[in-house]
Order: C-alpha cells, then sequence, then structure tokens
C-alpha cells in the first residue's frame, strides 16, 4: 500500500466507514519538558513494557536514580513518555501513559509528550501495537544504537506519522474497547498471582520447618510426628535415583536426524514440555537403556539452575537424558508421586538443592552422593496424599488461570493486529 491511498483497517465498529488519516505526532500532541525543580515529586519512575510506567523501587528492587532529582522531567498523570531502549519484545523501546500515579519523574533520555487533538485511550492502545516501530526505526539513525538506547532526537521523533481514524468517535470506541479488554487481563493477573501467593503460604505451612517435625497445619485426622529419613528412602530400591550419561557414552557424533529414539536435554525436558532436539539409533538407545525415561519418572536439572523438576508426562517418545539431568523414580509403596514434586518444588528443598551446588555454571553438578543422604521429615503415606491431592488441585487452578491468562493476551494481540491500520 502506497502512502497516498486510502487506509482502512480490517475491524471496525459498526458505522465507521471512513478512511483513516495520517498525522505527525506533533500535531496531535505536545512535548513535555517540565522539570522538577521545585521537587515536586521524589517519585522515581521508569518504564516497564509490561506494566507501564511504574516506580523504579518496585520494578528494580532499588532506586537507579540519583538522589536529587531536581533535574529530572516531572510527568503527570495522562502523561506519554518513550523510553528509547530497547529490550525483548520491544525492538524499538516503549512508549506508556502515567495511570498508576498521579505525578513522578524520569531521566531526561526519556521523550515525554501529552495528547491535545487525538483520544488518549486511543494512543495507548496505538503503541500496544507495532504500527509505529516503523516510523521509529526510519528516524532513529542507522546501527546507532549504544548502550541498548536509539538514537532518535525528540524532533525525529514529533515528525513520526500515525494512521489514525478522522472520527474522534471511532478514536474513542477503539480505546474503550481495549481499556475493557486491559482490565480484564489485569484482573486475571491479580487473580494469578493471588493463588500463587496462597500457594506459597500453604507450602510453608504444610511442611515442617525449623527443625520442627510437626507442620503447622494439618489435616484432620492426623497427629503423628513426621519421621526422620534420608532422601533415598522415598526412592524405588532398585533404581531410584540416576544421573545422565557422561564423555563418550552420548558425543554428539552419536546423533542422527531420522530416529524415533530421542535425546532429552536439561532445556527441553524441565522448560519447553520434552520437545527435543537430537536422535539416537536404536542401538545406542538400547546401549544406553538404563538411562530411559518413563512416564511417570520425575526429572530434575542437576546443573545450571538447581532443581527445577518435572514430571514425564504420558505419550512421551522413547528416549535417554543426559549428564544435566538427574531422574527418580520413587518407591509407591512409600511415596506419593503428587506429595513428592511438591516436597522437592518447597522453599526448604530448594535451599537443600542449591547449598549443594551454589554456583550456576553448567560444569558445577549436584553430586550424587549428596542427593542420596539428603536428612528430610515425611509423613505416612495417607498424610503424603491428602498434601498431594491439596496442591494437585491448587496447580490445576493456577494453570486454569494461566490458560484464560494468556488466551485473553492472544486476543488483544489479535485486536491490535486488525484494528489499526
Amino acid at each position: 500500500m502506497k502512502d497516498n491511498q486510502a487506509k482502512y483497517p480490517q475491524l471496525r465498529f459498526k458505522g465507521f466507514t471512513d478512511p483513516w488519516e495520517e498525522r505527525k505526532l506533533s500535531s496531535i500532541s505536545e512535548r513535555v519538558t517540565r522539570k522538577n525543580k521545585n521537587n515536586e515529586s521524589t517519585l522515581p519512575l521508569t518504564i516497564s513494557a509490561q506494566d507501564g510506567l511504574v516506580d523504579q523501587n518496585d520494578f528494580f528492587n532499588k532506586q537507579v536514580a540519583s538522589r536529587d532529582v531536581t533535574g529530572y522531567f516531572l510527568v503527570k498523570n495522562g502523561e506519554f513518555a518513550y523510553n528509547k531502549s530497547y529490550s525483548n519484545g520491544y525492538p524499538w523501546g516503549a512508549i506508556k501513559r502515567l495511570d498508576k500515579y498521579d505525578m513522578g519523574v524520569l531521566s531526561t533520555l526519556y521523550i515525554v509528550f501529552r495528547p491535545t487533538k487525538i483520544n488518549s485511550q486511543f494512543l495507548v492502545s496505538y503503541y500496544d501495537t507495532t504500527r509505529w516501530y516503523r516510523e521509529v526505526s526510519k528516524n532513529a539513525a542507522e546501527g546507532a544504537r549504544n548502550h541498548g538506547l536509539l538514537n532518535i532526537a525528540p524532533t525525529d521523533f514529533f515528525n513520526t506519522l500515525l494512521v489514525v481514524p478522522k472520527i474522534v468517535d471511532e478514536q474513542q470506541k477503539i480505546g474503550s474497547f481495549f481499556k475493557h479488554l486491559d482490565d480484564t487481563i489485569a484482573l486475571h493477573q491479580r487473580k494469578l498471582a493471588k493463588l500463587k501467593e496462597l500457594k506459597q503460604g500453604y507450602l510453608q505451612k504444610l511442611f515442617p520447618k525449623n527443625g520442627s517435625k510437626f507442620p503447622q497445619l494439618r489435616f484432620a485426622g492426623f497427629a503423628d510426628a513426621w519421621e526422620e529419613r534420608k532422601f533415598e528412602d522415598l526412592l524405588d530400591p532398585k533404581d531410584g535415583v540416576r544421573r545422565g550419561p557422561f564423555g563418550s557414552a552420548l558425543k554428539k557424533e552419536f546423533f542422527v536426524e531420522n530416529s524415533e529414539y530421542v535425546v532429552y536435554e536439561q532445556q527441553n525436558a524441565i522448560y519447553d514440555n520434552y520437545h527435543t532436539r537430537y536422535k539416537i539409533t536404536k542401538e545406542k538407545f538400547d546401549e544406553l537403556s538404563k538411562f530411559k525415561l518413563n512416564p511417570g519418572d520425575f526429572i530434575m536439572s542437576g546443573a545450571g539452575t538447581i532443581g527445577r523438576i518435572s514430571r514425564v508426562p504420558d505419550g512421551v517418545k522413547l528416549g535417554v537424558f543426559n549428564q544435566a539431568l538427574i531422574r527418580f523414580r520413587i518407591n509407591p509403596e512409600i511415596t506419593d508421586s503428587e506429595y513428592f514434586i511438591q516436597f522437592v518444588r518447597a522453599d526448604f528443598m530448594q535451599k537443600n538443592l542449591t547449598g549443594a551446588n551454589p554456583g550456576s555454571a553448567i560444569t558445577n553438578l549436584v553430586p550424587m552422593s549428596e542427593v542420596k543422604k539428603w536428612e528430610i521429615k515425611a509423613p505416612h503415606l495417607e498424610e503424603q496424599e491428602k498434601i498431594g491431592s491439596f496442591f494437585k488441585l491448587l496447580d490445576d487452578t493456577i494453570a486454569l488461570h494461566q490458560r484464560k491468562l494468556e488466551k485473553l493476551q492472544e486476543l488483544k494481540k489479535g485486536y491490535l493486529q486488525k484494528m489499526f491500520c
């Protein structure tokens, strides 16, 4: 489409048929260069691509701004700011409106402006799209990224063209639609955060701590002290714990392109739902059969970020795991599988894991001798089953809310593509 052609979005509200028009940002907004010279605000702001303009202390857990913020821009509620720093998924930075606070201060590296002849809520949604990237990329100096900053002068930024509806009512309808969608997404994010916080609270209370043999909170009918055991006592006595093969047993020259037998690595077994990159022959698989993964096995990262654990789901491909993974098989006569995975994920267990390996390099591996000797406290199987079922229900609820949130975010992404030129 040429620049002088009429522009129509793919999806519109009923009653609007006029083409959208190109407007310079300078014609619908004005730059804000107000300094905080009277120290009206001491709230240092930063732009989060996900959360907008937020308190630096909340975002970084510290203040990055100078102690003296009188030379900073004073930004007021409803004004926009452009962060010229690019980040993952935001190649041309982020433009957000100040909504959370009455005012705050921003570094003069930001470009601040207020809308004058355009619906403000429409502009919020417009800058959630990628439509403005092309204009900014044309005006940013070629190859002039320095320390994550894009080199674009304020004059050039305000010369960028936006394609907007001529009729204010259409701007207002689009802005209101996305505001409602954003509010719904924010509600689901809060629900999800509360559920995760609730789970953390129960993990603290349903497992004993500080040397105690009794948890703070218990299900009715259970009063016995939890028993002192070694970690390996929870596992299958024949093949309870095993690390993947080292060295020459699994070199990359053994990998083939076409085979039904796969190699599970830390990044795909733990983080990527058992998708795999490498395959081996049936002969190599048979040779390494003691390192086979079965549905119901537990696989844990044993290098790098120690302690991430996953239960092997039904239907996985036949395969072996490599040396960065540790496989556990429980003894079902004394250990409930749901309890086991929650136990390993619990905060106090993670302290054991990271204590065994304070480093983060891939070469720093948890010694198997250490794993087997871990001293733990465990209840009888019936109480384990109660605890496991409770956390399974909580995890399923969290997963349901996570899926709802992801669907809403995908829905918004689709509408942003179709409702703007």
